[in-house]
């Protein structure tokens, strides 16, 4: 019995056109693996650069690692994935006059796929593809169009989960956000139950899109990324974004997005990539490659905050999009560490987890929680709002099950001390109203930082 992993065989570019790399990579791996040569083969990159993708053993990728022309030998792991006010925010307003040249940008996504009936990608006006365009559409559930005009999937192992599509369709909705950021259409009156409210549309509209699927519910796997880059770059795209990163540094040779960018380069092609979710501590940065263009993230001049109004008279403004409406009715307020379930200390249900807190005693009440949550705890709990407490960075705004605001540790440790010195504490949370943030534009605390961990001389400023 022998255990097999998915390597990758990166060996350089392609050495001509007659190099029939197929029948190379399986003529290689017959010498290496006798027999399960045609099985044990997933990928083979042959369009833009030179390697494969195949299932070996530790002993069998020792032996290909020292063939010659072969550059490096690694595995196939997973990298992990990484609003309408945006672009007037930076510079790119909506009224501002476009060159039909954009028309033949073509921008590659590789992503999770997308939803290709989102309004963001209505052709309404689009002529045919450029001529340069090479690529295909994998129908299936999926139909393409003079904006999304090309779309692939990528599954080198293993079948896809439950709820997920076969094909380039989009089900976890990442793909679907970041390529309507990068090229969507304009959509008026976006908004999130009256939030925001504008024009929600892509840094450049009348971009075409092709979608390469690489992700999924388990991840994002070297194997398939390097795949979509070897498809992308032989058919025809100018640009290449992917917001997808491993979770530790790879030397360049051993990094999927690394060799998938360098070759995008050296076909003139720019690969714009996430730094990273990381942050902030520095070296945290997942994409670094000299050849690149890593992004971080930074926020825009407006902020949502929901109003926690205690019984007391007090409101303290924390930061939330909360679209529910509690029409100012108070709610019993209790505090999370005070009501666990069965079985749980105190000093565990404060934080509010899943099965942590005590239905009978939460239901129908206000909840602190003494940690930011996705809210899940208390909704599960039967509670009507959570307001969260904790000394972590406020510099972003998320939306939860129900209604929620989420404060600091002084704020927050005010709305302790009058659930301890009240008999019957009661509480709303109003719902989120937008305020303009005076000192953007800032790097949010979640944003990989440098320096490259890899190549320390090398300064990349993000």
């Amino acid at each position: 019995m022998f255990w097999l992993q998915v390597y990758i065989v990166y060996m350089g570019d392609i050495p001509n056109d007659a190099f029939s790399a197929s029948s190379f990579h399986t003529s290689m791996l017959q010498e290496v693996v006798g027999s399960r040569a045609s099985e044990s083969l997933l990928h083979s990159y042959k369009r833009s650069f030179n390697g494969f993708a195949a299932k070996l053993t530790e002993e069998e990728r020792k032996t290909l690692a020292s063939m010659e022309g072969v550059v490096s030998v690694f595995p196939s792991e997973k990298k992990q994935l990484h609003t309408t006010r945006s672009w007037d925010f930076i510079g790119f307003p909506q009224q501002v006059k476009r060159t039909t040249l954009e028309s033949d940008v073509i921008v590659a996504m590789l992503d999770t796929g997308v939803w290709p009936e989102s309004d963001s990608f209505n052709d309404k006006g689009f002529g045919p593809p450029p001529s340069k365009w090479k690529g295909t559409c994998q129908a299936s559930n999926f139909t393409c169009n003079n904006k999304i005009i090309g779309a692939k999937f990528y599954r080198s192992e293993g079948k896809v989960g439950e709820g997920e599509y076969n094909s380039p369709r989009d089900s976890e909705g990442h793909g679907t956000h970041t390529a309507s950021t990068v090229a969507g259409d304009l959509v008026d009156n976006a908004n999130m139950l009256g939030l925001g409210s504008g024009t929600a549309r892509g840094g450049v509209p009348s971009a075409r899109i092709a979608v390469y699927k690489i992700c999924w519910s388990d991840g994002c796997a070297d194997a398939d990324i390097l795949a979509a880059f070897d498809d992308a770059i032989a058919d025809g795209v100018d640009i290449i974004s992917l917001s997808v990163g491993g979770s530790f540094p790879s030397e360049y040779f051993n990094d999927s997005i690394a060799i998938g960018a360098f070759h995008s380069m050296k076909n003139g092609i720019l690969t714009s990539n996430s730094a990273g979710n990381s942050g902030p501590d520095p070296g945290s940065i997942s994409n670094f490659s000299p050849w690149s263009l890593s992004v971080a993230a930074s926020t825009i001049d407006r902020k949502f905050l929901a109003e926690v109004q205690l019984g007391n008279s007090k409101t303290y403004e924390g930061l939330a999009v909360n679209t529910f409406e509690l029409k100012d009715n108070t709610y019993p307020l209790v505090y999370a560490g005070n009501v666990p379930a069965a079985g749980v200390s105190g000093s565990d249900s404060r934080f509010c987890s899943p099965e942590s807190l005590n239905k009978a005693l939460v239901k129908g009440t206000i909840v602190l929680c003494d940690a930011l949550t996705d809210g899940e705890g208390a909704t599960a709990s039967g509670a009507i709002g959570t307001v969260m407490q904790d000394e972590g960075f406020k510099d972003l705004a998320f939306a939860f099950p129900l209604a929620a605001s989420y404060l600091g540790l002084k704020d927050g440790s005010e709305v302790s001390c009058y659930i301890n010195t009240t008999a019957n504490p009661t509480a709303t949370i109003l719902k989120s109203t937008q305020t303009k943030d005076s000192v953007a534009p800032y790097v949010v605390s979640f944003s990989s930082r440098g320096p490259n961990p890899i190549t320390s001389d090398i300064l990349k400023v993000i």
